[in-house]
């Protein structure tokens, strides 16, 4: 039945053409993948069945050309639902049936006849290929181009910052935001009347499916109540204890040990790579709505090449932390005022290997944080001063951009964005040349934050160490302090 179905819409779309096969193309083979879709309860939806183009066989400048299709980041996506949050909109969803046989295609390409849906009497003969499907290189850019053309010629504008984000803003003021995620989109806006104007506009085009209310989005669950907006990942968190038998684990309270130093040149017995690159993978999913465990999982992450015992060890101490902390998330609320603020922090040659060091950031507005980031530095730092500076300037270039989204979305910030930092020299050397002698081997690129500073763009200001929320991106920390920064972050558990 599925299959029916999935042939039905390819006929519906006018998807192909059946001809002669063609001297100068050997048509692409094709092939069922079948997948059953499940809700946030882990039940049953429905059966799905798509036929695949064989795309590995696809040749460059004969039958595709450019790829490349946008899609939201994840940062973009918490921010509006930080934003829906604090002006207590709701949030919609609708998904796109069959998205990709909606795209049309600019090159010539051919395909076999799908395998128990040979036409009979016309057996020898190929199809050739009017609108994409799923398996080409180039599927989820002829959709992305037709959804595009159509969204913009229907007023909506899509932001110079984010293009996989639209809006929409009538003379009254009323507002829509639209988020796309391949066939996926979430919406919000000031008025519900500009939903329904939308959802009936995509259904005269596209065959859509209408989900309502957002709740259950990329495998996030999303509470849409009347005191804010809860996002967690308790079923994924479950999906992945379960795949690795830690679901009977003992909980910890803490996802890495502070004294627990990783070497690649471990002299502990080697693990099976491609079931450590499996888990990371899973966990580096989970850090979509999981912050705490963003710095652990990015040490990990270090040693997927060859990984050991110890390494391995490290990777299940994070699923521990998550056994106890299922059910948490984040929390985004009307509270606050929506005004962007960043706190920046690094530690000084934390990676034993290299002696480098890792930047860490994160942004909130009012109540939790929508965007942040723990990733090893590229260069070695000379000193903590040079660490705080880079790990500042990354800050920066985050903060330029989540300012001039904000501005698309008509919420321009007044002033500079505040930056908090707990190093005095970093903050001195941000505004002033100063310590010439230890600063002058620094990259010309880093000094970008210094020209922000002066443009006012940003405001580097000093914070107390025990007050610095990034500090839980850069180092392990002890229990106590640990608890406390991820509070700061608007993490709770599922009420």
């Amino acid at each position: 039945m599925a299959m029916d179905a999935e042939i039905a819409s390819i006929k519906k779309n006018d998807t192909w053409k059946l001809v002669d096969p063609p001297a100068s193309h050997k048509p692409l083979g094709v092939k069922w993948v079948y997948k059953v879709k499940k809700n946030k309860d882990g039940d049953v939806e429905k059966h799905k069945a798509r036929l695949v183009v064989k795309g590995y066989r696809q040749v460059q400048g004969v039958d595709y050309d450019e790829v490349y299709a946008p899609v939201a980041r994840i940062d973009t996506i918490r921010l509006i639902i930080a934003l829906a949050a604090h002006y207590g909109w709701t949030i919609m969803q609708m998904d796109a049936v069959a998205a990709y046989l909606n795209g049309y295609l600019e090159e010539d390409v051919y395909i076999e006849q799908p395998p128990g849906y040979v036409v009979k009497g016309q057996e020898k003969k190929v199809c050739k290929l009017r609108k994409a499907l799923y398996g080409l290189k180039q599927g989820a850019r002829a959709w992305n181009g037709r959804i595009d053309t159509f969204l913009q010629k229907h007023g909506y504008v899509k932001c110079p910052y984010e293009y996989a984000l639209y809006m929409k803003v009538e003379k009254n003021g009323d507002i829509m935001i639209l988020c796309l995620y391949v066939d996926d989109m979430i919406f919000t806006g000031s008025n519900p009347a500009m939903f329904e104007e939308f959802k009936r506009l995509m259904k005269k085009e596209f065959e859509m499916t209408d989900l309502g209310e957002l709740s259950y989005f990329l495998g996030v669950e999303v509470q849409q109540r009347e005191d804010g907006i809860f996002i967690a990942q308790k079923k994924y968190a479950e999906e992945i204890l379960k795949k690795f038998r830690m679901e009977n684990s003992k909980p910890i309270s803490t996802p890495a040990d502070p004294g627990t130093k990783l070497r690649k040149d471990s002299e502990e017995e080697g693990v099976d790579p491609t079931m450590f690159k499996s888990l990371v993978g899973s966990l580096r999913y989970l850090t979509f709505t999981r912050p705490d465990i963003m710095y652990a999982v990015g040490v990990v992450s270090r040693y997927m090449e060859e990984p050991k015992q110890d390494h391995f060890t490290a990777a299940k101490r994070i699923l521990r932390y998550v056994n106890g902390t299922r059910d948490h998330g984040l929390m985004y609320s009307s509270r606050g005022e929506l005004k962007l603020v960043g706190y920046s922090d690094s530690d000084y040659g934390g990676d034993v290997n290299d002696r480098k060091s890792t930047s860490g950031y994160a942004f909130n507005m009012g109540t939790a944080a929508f965007s942040w980031s723990s990733k090893k530095q590229a260069t070695i730092a000379l000193s903590s001063c040079e660490a705080e500076y880079i790990a500042a300037a990354a800050c920066a270039c985050q903060a330029i951009w989540l300012r001039n989204l904000l501005g698309e979305l008509h919420h321009v910030q007044d002033g500079p964005t505040t930056v908090l930092v707990d190093n005095m020299s970093a903050i001195q050397l941000a505004k002033n040349p100063v310590l010439h002698g230890r600063s002058k081997h620094i990259e010309t690129r880093y000094h970008f934050l210094r020209e922000h500073v002066e443009q006012k763009t940003v405001e580097v200001v000093y914070c107390p160490t025990g007050e610095q929320v990034a500090d839980i991106f850069t180092k392990a920390l002890k229990a106590e302090t640990f608890v406390k920064l991820k509070g700061k972050l608007g993490m709770c558990s599922q009420a």
